[in-house]
């Protein structure tokens, strides 16, 4: 994966400034930040759910395990 190092990141400001011009830029900066807070904010609920479905799921499998021996412990002892 390619590493982006300071001299990288003052090559691309100098050129958004340049596009964007200098009075607009701060405001492009806010609009992105908040971009990113929102994709983030996105990312973390997708992750959280999937985490609740897969305990959710793992609590199940080990109630129908629990069921499972305990009519097998049963059925051992009527026998």
């Amino acid at each position: 994966m390619p590493q982006i190092g300071w001299f990288e990141i003052l090559i691309i400001v100098a050129i958004a400034i340049v596009v964007i011009g200098p009075k607009d830029f701060p405001h492009m900066l806010k609009k992105v930040g908040s971009w990113i807070g929102t994709v983030k904010r996105y990312v973390s609920n997708v992750q959280n759910q999937i985490s609740n479905l897969e305990n959710e799921n793992i609590d199940t499998d080990l109630e129908s395990e629990e069921k499972k021996s305990t009519n097998k412990e049963k059925k051992n002892e009527q026998k």
